[in-house]
C-alpha cells in the first residue's frame, strides 16, 4: 500500500477532523512504531505500521463490507426525509466510513442487503451485464400452477411490455405457497410484477442471497456484521 498521510488516515478512521487529530498529536496521544508523533502531516504505510491513539491500536481500512437482514419498515437508501433508512440502524463505529447500501429492496421486503463504502464493487454487482443472481424467498396468495411455473422460468411480460430473463423457481414444499425465486435483473418491484403477470400476489419477500452469497441465518431483522474473507472473495467472484 502506498503511503498515506497520518491525519487523512485517522480521519478516515473516525477519529475527528485533521484539526481534532493536530489536538492528539500536540498531547502525545498519537505514537507510531512506538515513537511518539507530532508531524500528523507525515506519510505512513498503514499495511505495515503499527499506530496507536490514546493507547489503542488503529487498523486502517479503506473499504467496509457488511451483511444485512434488513427487516420491514425501512428503505434501502443513504438518507430520507420521513421514512427510515437502513443506515439508521448501524452503530456509530460505522458512520465515518460513509457506507451506502448496494440496490434497493423495497420497504416492506425483507433480507439480505450489502453496505459498503467500495464503489467499484457495488457497480459491478448491479450492472445489467454481469446477470449476477438473487434469490428470494416468495410467499403467494395461492400455490403456483404448471402452466405459471413455466411462464415464469420462460420469462414473463411485464406491466410496461418488457420481456424478463428466465427466472429459476423452486417449491420450498410440496403443495406450499412459498417458493424460491431467483432472478439475474433487477427491474422495478420485479418480483411483485412477475407474479403479478401470471395473476398471483406476493404477500411476504425476503431476499436469501445474492450471487453465491446466502444471507446469514443468525441475523435476526435489523442485524448485521461485516463479511469474512471468504465471503469477500465469492462476492468478487460474482463480477
Amino acid at each position: 500500500m502506498a503511503g498515506l498521510r497520518l491525519d487523512k488516515m485517522l480521519a478516515h478512521m473516525g477519529l475527528g477532523s485533521r484539526k481534532d487529530i493536530k489536538k492528539l498529536a500536540r498531547a502525545g496521544e498519537i505514537v507510531v512504531n512506538g515513537m511518539v508523533v507530532r508531524d500528523t502531516a507525515q506519510k505512513i504505510h498503514p499495511d505495515r505500521d503499527e499506530v496507536v491513539v490514546g493507547g489503542q491500536p488503529v487498523r486502517y481500512r479503506e473499504h467496509i463490507y457488511l451483511m444485512m437482514n434488513k427487516p420491514a419498515g425501512y428503505i434501502s437508501a443513504t438518507e430520507d426525509r420521513s421514512l427510515l433508512t437502513v443506515l439508521e440502524l448501524l452503530s456509530d463505529q460505522y458512520a465515518c466510513f460513509e457506507l451506502f447500501p448496494v440496490g434497493r429492496l423495497d420497504r416492506d421486503t425483507e433480507g439480505l442487503i450489502l453496505l459498503t463504502n467500495d464503489g467499484k464493487l457495488a457497480h459491478e454487482l448491479l450492472s445489467p451485464k454481469k446477470h449476477v443472481p438473487k434469490t428470494y424467498l416468495v410467499r403467494i396468495d395461492s400455490m403456483v400452477t404448471a402452466d405459471q411455473r413455466l411462464a415464469l422460468e420462460q420469462g414473463v411480460t411485464l406491466d410496461d411490455g418488457y420481456r424478463t430473463l428466465p427466472a429459476k423457481l423452486e417449491v420450498v414444499q410440496d403443495k406450499s405457497v412459498e417458493v424460491l425465486l431467483t432472478i439475474t435483473e433487477g427491474k422495478y418491484h420485479q418480483v411483485k410484477r412477475m407474479f403479478a403477470s401470471v395473476g398471483k400476489k406476493v404477500l411476504y419477500l425476503k431476499r436469501l442471497a445474492i450471487g453465491g452469497l446466502w444471507l446469514d441465518e443468525n441475523l435476526a431483522p435489523g442485524q448485521y456484521r461485516e463479511l469474512t474473507d471468504e465471503e469477500l472473495e465469492l462476492l468478487r467472484s460474482q463480477k
